[in-house]
């Protein structure tokens, strides 16, 4: 027998040339175009018992669709989730850290499966670690004319506001750092639908050569990608892991020898650390080793004498740096310490400083999601929202600060009763703040000026840090204790 059909509504039918099949979770029907003569699409045509002698099988390469099991090998060579040829700016884990298999710890109990003993432990390591860093960070909250229209649009639901508020400081603070001008690739790393790219394109107004690399390694939806068509920036989508980007392979980068400015906006965890490798390791260092030209030589190549003059009298108001450097700065808002990962880690080198390693580093990021355990909701209300997001696939929410509820083993009532949730509060803020100082400590070897600051209230967002970093012969940030 055929499978049934689900029974729409009285009224209502199904689009002219579109799949008659109705959809009872979507609440109507399938809109895929069907073959001449058909009433079905190749989806759902085991409805019909006119297709009923053929057999559907799950995909092989990706189980959220089927196939006809007779048209199997035809379907996986031309199937989207087959495996592509990878583009030369992909390299296999470059930008992935050495991996020391000794430092690797073994099989880890929960933080809530150990002994009061072992915490206190835990606990007195990281207060000790953390003597003489200055634990309240400066408040370099902004804003930018740019987001103004949009920021008192009275349409603007609670949601929208809040990312325009921390887009707005983000862009703020890109200006204040001088890094917002002409003749430079603005790289956005977990650029989602690219809205952070989308800001800068618009406060940057008529700007000249001024070019965008969003970075993702999923498929997005709703991208705002081709909202821009002016004739000075360029927009180019990579869909790729930063682990494995090499960005002085990129042709645009390659040929066009602009410095490279790295944004971001709530980049998650481990991705911080793949994206600072990424900049001023791998792409830094192969610019430097093929002695690239420096940009004012460029400059005098393609105009008159007079024309650089100006340049030089209007450089503080056009932004244009007084010596080629291939990172011109970084500014990234920081998220999600407890999806850190040992290997990957920039700031090995200062945890060892400090008598710490795998194991207390994989601890502290664990607890660092006690920072938002305040705003914990329970599993219920989690399961609901988490619930609500899937539905709503246009949902603008591309942060994560979610109180951790990725974290089941570190429930705040599955603790020995120690602490209270201030206390844990204060203890997740200083695993945040250790593991970052790894990173200012990094950043500062490679040669560059780095700073961390709130950027937004945590009432906004409670990822309210930003990572800025400028190389030492560029206007340096205050840089952190």
């Amino acid at each position: 027998m055929a499978a049934s059909v689900p029974m729409p509504p009285a009224t209502g039918f199904p689009a002219e040339g579109r799949c008659s099949y109705y959809v009872e979770k979507k609440k109507r029907f399938c809109r895929m175009v069907v073959a001449a003569g058909k009433r079905f699409c190749g989806e759902h045509a085991g409805a019909a018992e006119e297709e009923d002698t053929r057999k559907r099988i799950l995909c092989p390469l990706d189980p959220k669709h089927t196939v006809y099991e007779d048209q199997l090998a035809k379907h996986l060579k031309k199937c989207n989730s087959r495996e592509k040829p990878k583009p030369d700016f992909f390299i296999q884990d470059i930008n992935a850290g050495l991996k020391d298999e000794t430092e690797i710890p073994e099989q880890l109990v929960p933080i809530s499966s150990l002994s009061e003993e072992q915490l206190e432990k835990l606990i007195k390591k990281l207060r000790k670690a953390s003597e003489g860093l200055n634990s309240t960070l400066k408040d370099h909250i902004m804003s930018h004319p740019a987001l103004q229209d949009a920021l008192n649009d009275p349409k603007n639901g609670d949601s929208a506001t809040k990312h325009l508020k921390q887009q707005a400081s983000i862009l703020g603070n890109i200006e204040k750092l001088k890094l917002l001008g002409p003749r430079r690739c603005f790289v956005e790393f977990g650029a989602g639908k690219g809205k952070l790219s989308h800001w800068v394109d618009i406060a940057l107004k008529d700007a000249e050569k001024v070019h965008f690399i969003l970075v993702e390694k999923v498929t997005t939806r709703f991208k705002v990608d081709g909202k821009h068509r002016k004739k000075n920036s360029v927009f180019e989508r990579l869909q790729i892991d930063i682990q494995h980007l090499c960005l002085s392979k990129i042709p645009l980068l390659r040929e066009r020898k602009l410095p490279v400015v790295g944004i971001g906006k709530h980049l998650c965890g481990v991705a911080t650390d793949l994206a600072l490798r990424c900049l001023v390791e791998t792409y830094a260092a192969s610019c430097e080793e093929r002695n690239e030209e420096p940009l004012a030589k460029r400059i005098k190549n393609d105009k008159t004498e007079k024309e650089i003059n100006t340049l030089a009298k209007e450089g503080n108001e056009k932004n244009v740096p007084e010596k080629w450097t291939p990172v011109a700065g970084i500014v990234i808002a920081l998220c999600c310490h407890h999806r850190c990962d040992w290997r990957h880690y920039v700031g090995k080198e200062y945890f060892r400083a400090l008598g710490l390693g795998a194991v207390e580093f994989h601890y502290f990021q664990r607890m660092s999601s006690w920072a938002t355990c305040g705003m914990r909701k329970t599993s219920l209300e989690a399961s609901n929202i988490t619930s609500k997001r899937k539905d709503n696939q246009n949902d603008d929410s591309e942060e994560h600060d979610d109180g951790g509820y990725g974290i089941t083993d570190d429930s705040t009532n599955s603790l020995p009763g120690l602490l209270t949730i201030e206390e844990k509060k204060k203890i997740g803020h200083l695993c945040k703040l250790l593991i970052d100082q790894g990173r200012i400590q990094y950043l500062q070897q490679k040669g560059f000026s780095p700073a961390l600051q709130y950027y937004t209230d945590p009432q906004v967002s409670l990822e309210n840090v930003l990572l800025t970093a400028l190389p030492n012969h560029s206007s340096s940030p205050e840089t952190t204790a």
